[in-house]
């Protein structure tokens, strides 16, 4: 995994304050329109725009955390080639809307990034393994995808399942690999795991849901 690479890229977008601008402006477009179940703290834009630097800088802790737990669990040779697709998704990213530039382009690509790792972990939990990577991503990734809006961020999303289909088909999980990862995963996973007690919390800063009526 070249997570060098993705940090660097991040650090890059973060440090030109035009590019915080246009996210800024962008993202200031898009508050109105917000579903109202997303609840944001004092300035909606400033919240939404931490939110959205801490979205994109876990990429690369993801995905190494991931590439140690696919280690640990004996799963390197399948899982790696995934995690290297959402590493391309992040540095060679397929076409995006021109307008989207610096830290808004990243956020693009965070969202593809993101989506692969969870929809790697909802197929092992569906073929009966505890997450691979037990994090909950899903709130994040939908509050990305209300911000993207429906029409683009489907469009994601079918690159991602497109890639998923064709690198972990139904027959990996029953493979000797697999069935081998499910009866060590637990202790494979707590260990390497505690090394980002955080990243759940630092995903959904402050953002909530409200609860139902």
């Amino acid at each position: 995994m070249n997570t060098p690479a993705l940090k660097r890229q991040v650090e890059l977008a973060l440090s030109q304050p035009d590019t915080q601008q246009h996210l800024r402006a962008w993202l200031a477009e898009r508050l109105p329109d917000l579903h109202p179940a997303i609840r944001l703290e004092d300035d909606g834009v400033d919240t939404l725009f931490n939110f959205v630097q801490a979205y994109v800088e876990q990429v690369p802790n993801v995905l190494d955390a991931a590439a140690a737990v696919a280690e640990a669990a004996h799963m390197r040779d399948r899982l790696l080639p995934v995690l290297k697709v959402a590493e391309a998704f992040f540095l060679q990213p397929p076409d995006l809307p021109a307008e989207h530039q610096g830290l808004l382009a990243l956020l693009d690509e965070a969202y593809l990034a993101h989506r692969l790792v969870e929809e790697v972990n909802d197929r092992y939990v569906a073929h009966g393994g505890a997450a691979l990577i037990p994090m909950d991503i899903t709130r994040a990734n939908l509050i990305v995808h209300q911000l993207l809006g429906d029409e683009f961020a489907n469009q994601l999303d079918v690159a991602v399942d497109t890639a998923v289909a064709g690198l972990l088909p139904v027959e990996t999980f029953s493979s000797e690999a697999f069935q081998s990862y499910l009866a060590e995963q637990a202790d494979a996973k707590s260990a390497l795991w505690q090394q980002w007690p955080c990243m759940s919390a630092q995903l959904g800063i402050g953002i909530e849901w409200r609860g139902a009526a």
